[in-house]
């Protein structure tokens, strides 16, 4: 509900403050006196976009600020999902730069037209007679026969299931255009990947391949050079080993004599040892080495398919092969469970599909035992209302198709007058019909939904008399619900105002501004009996006007 509202330099406002309650709150003012100007703010809070015309210095800011109570909303939700901070009483500020910039803020933070525009419509509901259209459609026909249908846990079932039934019905189209892109690399890929697997590729393979290659296809020479130096560390004339054996024995006759020749002693011992072991490592590499033409053809037929394979792949290693054949693996693996997978999805979507049938169903068992309620609900406001022929024809008809909110299409017919033939609403019914129409709805919604703040803005044009009065009291039981707001000309709906308002012009400091302020009984009596009489104001008018108020 709307608690306060605070306007500073906006058009003919210089500056105006004030406080609303509960209930059924009129405004009231001669044509022309700014009514629409207090509209033309709340529109700004609600996320319409600013005009620097509508201020009015151009050299100050602009500020409209509004405060609402929200605890009975449910709107955490939309407040977490909005990154803003929750609070029962919430400040709309929007503010219209002399630069013409414009910002908003909700609760101080700073919001985007759009954020402001989602909440402004949780928050107030404005009507005018240029504003009755929404009535016409089907998506508000569909959410006034869902409130009398009580089927809000089965239709919030079924948009989750639709979201989810979309999802996966993208997903299954994805995977067919990745099945008929990989299906065309398919073979080349699995040929590719046959090959690489049976080459059977190990790491560090090349290296070791490499050397083998070198010793077989050298082999004559290697043993000749191992067979000749393992002469010269063994021959028994000039062997070197039999050299190092004299100088070891001559160092050691001398190595008590000093310390450094101790230990030139145990280095030339240390010498032998290495060399005796040397020797016995080239006699053993003498023994293994043999001429192998049949391992060499081999090795060197590896080694070409290994060069050939990175030659076709334009890569450098073996690794880089072992990779190429993981990605041809991952790549084959998914073609051939593509198919799976769709198969998967496939059946995924038909437990969807059954879920939301079943929902749907309940939607439309619902939803048909409700809607001859709604209607004679309908007819029987509009009848107080002044249009006692007034009658609709309403039938829902089951589709394939799983539409927004079920698988049924509403039709919703209406006729005016006996004998007339009936139509859709935007077709057959006049303005005055849809405002009709459109105060019976929201007089029965509110009965069974949380709505928002209502502003009906001069909706009772070319209403007077008893009907007058019906669509007070309509607006005044609708205010046991929610906050209702009447902008009107109707002396009896002033009257049935728990608050009065008075939207007037005055000259101040030789430029006119407009004021708001709230009437007191004397002031609503007098306010009432102009609007019965004109300005000069008779005694059966103040008494027709007390008689409203029922202060006889």
């Amino acid at each position: 509900m709307l608690k306060g509202l605070s306007i500073k330099n906006f058009a003919l406002i210089e500056q105006l403050q004030v406080s609303f309650d509960a209930g059924l709150i009129t405004i009231t003012g001669e044509t022309g006196a700014g009514k629409s100007l207090l509209l033309g703010a709340l529109g700004l809070l609600l996320g319409k976009r600013a005009d620097l015309s509508s201020v009015k210095d151009n050299s100050q800011k602009c500020v409209i600020e509004g405060t609402f109570a929200i605890q009975h909303y449910n709107l955490s939700s939309f407040f977490e999902a909005e990154a803003l901070d929750y609070e029962d009483e919430t400040i709309i500020r929007r503010e219209i730069l002399p630069s013409g910039k414009s910002r908003a803020f909700v609760n101080d933070t700073p919001v985007t037209l759009q954020s402001l525009g989602a909440l402004g419509v949780k928050l107030i509901d404005i009507h005018s007679q240029h504003q009755t259209l929404e009535v016409t459609t089907n998506d508000f026909q569909f959410e006034v026969l869902d409130a009398l249908a009580n089927a809000d846990r089965e239709i919030d079932s079924y948009k989750r299931g639709l979201d989810l039934l979309k999802k996966k019905e993208k997903a299954v189209a994805v995977l067919v255009s990745s099945q008929e892109n990989f299906t065309k690399e398919y073979e080349y890929n699995a040929f590719l990947l046959k090959e690489l697997e049976e080459a059977q590729l190990q790491k560090g393979e090349l290296i070791t391949l490499e050397e083998r290659y070198e010793q077989l296809n050298n082999v004559e020479e290697i043993q000749e050079r191992l067979s000749g130096a393992v002469s010269v560390i063994s021959s028994e004339e000039i062997g070197v080993a039999d050299q190092l054996n004299t100088i070891k024995s001559n160092l050691s006759k001398i190595a008590t004599y000093s310390n450094t020749l101790a230990t030139l002693s145990t280095r030339m011992q240390s010498v032998a040892i290495e060399l005796d072991d040397i020797q016995e490592s080239l006699t053993n590499e003498l023994e293994k080495l043999e001429a192998d033409p049949q391992q060499l053809e081999e090795v060197g037929q590896r080694l070409q398919v290994l060069h050939n394979l990175q030659v076709k792949h334009k890569v450098t290693s073996i690794e880089e092969l072992i990779d190429l054949k993981d990605q041809l693996s991952d790549k084959v693996s998914k073609t051939e469970s593509l198919s799976e997978d769709i198969a998967t999805l496939k059946s995924e979507i038909e437990k969807i599909q059954s879920q939301l049938d079943d929902l749907a169903g309940k939607i439309h068992h619902k939803r048909k035992k409700a809607l001859p309620n709604l209607v004679a609900e309908l007819e029987n406001i509009l009848k107080a209302l002044g249009m006692p022929n007034a009658s609709f024809k309403a039938s829902l008809h089951l589709q394939e198709k799983y539409l927004p909110n079920g698988k049924e299409v509403l039709d919703f017919l209406f006729s005016a007058n006996k004998g007339a033939s009936y139509g859709v609403l935007k077709k057959v019914a006049s303005g005055g019909e849809l405002s009709r129409i459109m105060i019976a709805i929201k007089a029965i919604l509110s009965r069974y939904a949380q709505l928002p703040t209502l502003i009906f803005d001069e909706i009772d044009t070319g209403v007077s008399g008893e009907v007058a009065q019906k669509m007070a009291d309509l607006m005044m039981d609708m205010s046991k619900n929610l906050q209702v707001f009447s902008i009107t000309h109707l002396p009896q709906i002033a009257a049935n105002g728990q608050s009065h308002y008075k939207v007037f012009k005055e000259d101040i400091n030789n430029a006119t501004v407009t004021q708001l302020k709230l009437l007191n009984q004397d002031g609503r009596v007098q306010e009432i009996a102009e609007m019965i009489g004109g300005k000069n104001i008779s005694e059966s008018a103040l008494l027709h006007a007390k008689a409203l108020l029922k202060l006889n």
